[in-house]
């Protein structure tokens, strides 16, 4: 039998742990299958931050080809412990947050769930933020109105329009999440395939588009520390089309001195020449330059007069082969993390599961497929882009995102077309990722006082009051910083599920104020507690101590493996099993 779904004694619907949201789905809810969970993932993958994963990793030296790696080995690595986790969704048919009560108690779950909803709520805001300025965009073309930079009010009322869109699903409930997501996935992944059929295009073959993209991972200006004479040399690539012919005609570089930039003026470029000597500068800032406290700058243009960003160059110190690696592991663990909100609360989603081989055959076709196409898509597309458009000199200036891609067209229905896609993809992302876990959680703390549809709009008004508008770029870093702790979470739920019961839970007690699960009535797991505050703490120590950096950039990695044993270790003779 793959699950075990039973219902809940009517003595027990009057518990303060009990509400129907929070019951096991029945038989009769188990509507989603290999394709619709599948679906589910390829709505919540396809979205602007996977479009510029692979890009973070290019400009920091690696190949296309070794990031895409990355990626995909990432993506089949987390969905390993997304489907263990899912297991007990399928075969129970309740959430994380009562899930989580049997590792952490009835109200020491309280805790990660917390965490994990205000992470959620963090995204919600700013991808509805996103998702305003696409309907923002769209009013704007149709109306032939010019779009400020700044806030406007255009901008807000956008803003309220796709709050409105995201809260009327979570108000309809489950189902027209599952309906919105079977609905997006083929437009979305008919997008992708548009994108890359654009590019094709545009660059006259996939040879040709992918042999330029070592082009990226160069940078355009490459200082060099002084020679014995005491002169410093700039090493100049700027982009080449096809024909390995420069698209820039001319360079300007600015030098640093006691009494402001030196400027050598505007320079014919020659392909044959390379290498820029900057020599016979009076009063020339050395020791500022070779300390980093000041940048040698950089710009080109074209004939027609376009002309790149102003680029400053500081001396890179050369990399070791073991540093390349370390970088890789790096990488490798943050492209895990991307999902680590996900693996935790993905029992959300697979209680709705009919077998648990639909939920593992959905999430392994979702997952990883959709994050390795959607990053070639951005790979590609912006490969394509660099070449294509003549203003585009220096690969610092490459339209990575989608939004400064679709600014490159002048074209309104390409511009509605793209907006549009943006809407579809935000929406599917908003929805799946970044409402169900907190409704699930707010619902949790108090079962008889929010219902999910509640706890969605709880959801919504935080995510106005963070005031994404204002915060984007410091809440991204908080909440990226709060997802690499989430490993011990897992760490938790996994050996709990897994290694202490045996796949054995006992539901009626999941609902009992003094169950089994409340621990002594206290409602908090000792074993529980510790692990988790023993692997948050080795995750977050090397962001203190810098000899222990490297456990701090493995967080994810390190705190689930510490949180496994530490609860091991507590919960196996301390833990009454049934």
């Amino acid at each position: 039998m793959e699950n075990n779904t039973k219902a809940i004694p009517e003595e027990l619907h009057s518990s303060s742990l009990y509400s129907k949201d929070l019951a096991p789905t029945p038989e009769e809810g188990r509507t989603w299958n290999k394709w619709n969970l599948a679906a589910i993932w390829v709505g919540m993958a396809v979205c602007i931050p996977t479009y510029l994963l692979a890009s973070y990793m290019i400009r920091s030296g690696l190949s296309w080809q070794a990031s895409l790696i990355i990626i995909g080995l990432a993506n089949l690595v987390i969905t390993i412990p997304m489907v263990l986790n899912g297991h007990a969704g399928v075969k129970y048919g309740i959430p994380f947050p009562v899930l989580g009560r049997a590792g952490f108690g009835t109200k020491g779950v309280h805790i990660p769930s917390f965490m994990r909803a205000i992470v959620a709520c963090g995204w919600f805001g700013i991808q509805t933020w996103i998702g305003g300025l696409a309907i923002y965009s769209i009013w704007n073309v149709i109306t032939g109105q010019e779009g400020t930079i700044g806030l406007d009010i255009g901008k807000f009322i956008a803003f309220g329009i796709f709050w409105f869109i995201n809260i009327y699903f979570i108000w309809k409930g489950t189902e027209s999440i599952r309906w919105l997501e079977d609905f997006s996935a083929p437009i979305l992944i008919a997008i992708g395939i548009v994108l890359i059929v654009w590019g094709y295009n545009s660059a006259g073959g996939f040879g040709k588009v992918l042999d330029q993209g070592v082009q990226l991972q160069k940078s355009t200006a490459v200082l060099s520390a002084p020679d014995a004479s005491g002169q410093f040399s700039i090493s100049l690539n700027p982009v080449k089309d096809f024909n390995g012919k420069a698209k820039a005609d001319e360079y300007s570089i600015l030098v640093p001195t006691d009494k402001g930039y030196y400027d050598f003026g505007w320079q014919k470029w020659d392909d044959n020449k390379h290498i820029f000597l900057i020599e016979n500068v009076p009063g020339i800032e050395t020791k500022n330059i070779l300390a980093g406290l000041e940048s040698v700058k950089v710009q080109f243009r074209n004939k027609t007069q376009e002309v790149s960003t102003i680029l400053d160059v500081n001396i890179q110190k050369p990399q070791s082969k073991s540093s390349q690696w370390w970088e890789y592991v790096i990488w490798f663990t943050a492209m895990v993390g991307f999902w680590a909100t996900m693996s935790i609360s993905i029992s959300d989603i697979t209680r709705y599961a009919k077998t648990q081989k639909d939920q593992i055959a959905g999430q392994f076709i979702g997952l990883p497929g959709t994050m390795i196409f959607y990053s070639f898509v951005g790979i590609f597309v912006t490969i394509a882009a660099v070449m294509s458009f003549k203003d585009i000199l220096v690969v610092e200036d490459a339209p990575w995102d989608p939004v400064s891609l679709v600014a490159k067209f002048k074209t309104p229905w390409v511009v509605i077309f793209a907006q549009v896609a943006m809407l579809i993809a935000t929406l599917s992302t908003n929805i799946a990722a970044n409402v169900i876990a907190p409704a699930n959680a707010f619902s949790n703390m108090f079962p008889k006082k929010i219902s999910f549809r509640a706890g969605g709009v709880i959801t919504g008004i935080i995510g106005i009051i963070i005031c994404p508008w204002l915060l984007m770029d410091e809440i991204s870093g908080i909440l990226i910083f709060i997802s690499g702790l989430l490993g011990p979470v897992l760490g938790v739920l996994l050996c709990d599920y897994f290694i202490v019961r045996k796949k054995t839970l006992e539901l009626n007690e999941m609902y009992r104020p003094n169950g089994m699960y409340s621990y002594g009535g206290s409602g908090f797991n000792k074993a529980g507690m510790l692990a988790l505050l023993v692997g948050v703490l080795i995750a977050l120590i090397g962001y203190w101590i810098p000899s222990l950096d490297y456990l701090y950039k493995l967080s994810w990695f390190s705190g689930f493996i510490v949180s496994f044993i530490v609860y091991y270790i507590s919960a196996k003779k301390s833990i009454p099993i049934s």
